[in-house]
């Protein structure tokens, strides 16, 4: 959280001069110290070259699927017949890491299409406009895996 918060710190002052350092140091210490004493934000964060490719191919799986699902809805919408088939299902997650499981929860819930609404233990329960499969498997398939992957090697 320090380095996170120093980091911010100097880029919105642009300078390196002491007294900018040292007041940034001072504040990057003070504000975790009160605010996040028990955070567990980064306590799973790997920072390795796999993972912080990974990363990336994250970022850029899921902005693509984030296009597709619009096109989608955008398709659904448009379309005089609605084809629509919601319904709520339950997908599992192999993430054993809070901030993996909720990184993964906000994935689902931003790609149009899908809402997570629950995130008990490893199951989720989504709410899904088009319900292609009720099987747990296959749907954890369609839903979670396209994202699971890439966060498992970042966090767990």
């Amino acid at each position: 959280m320090f380095i996170t918060l120093m980091l911010a710190w100097l880029l919105l002052n642009n300078s390196l001069q002491t007294e900018v350092i040292i007041t940034g140091a001072i504040i990057s210490l003070i504000l975790p110290w009160l605010f996040c004493g028990k955070c567990e934000v980064f306590t799973y964060l790997r920072i390795t070259p796999k993972a912080l490719l990974y990363s990336v191919l994250f970022i850029f799986t899921f902005l693509t699927e984030l296009i597709k699902a619009n096109f989608d809805m955008a398709y659904r919408v448009l379309s005089p017949s609605l084809p629509i088939n919601p319904g709520i299902v339950e997908v599992k997650t192999k993430l054993k890491s809070k901030i993996g499981r909720v990184i993964l929860a906000d994935s689902i819930t931003l790609t149009p299409g899908t809402f997570t609404l629950d995130l008990k233990d490893d199951s989720m329960f989504i709410h899904w406009v088009d319900v292609k499969s009720t099987d747990l498997e296959k749907s954890t398939q369609l839903i979670v895996n396209k994202f699971e992957k890439y966060l498992e090697v970042m966090y767990g």
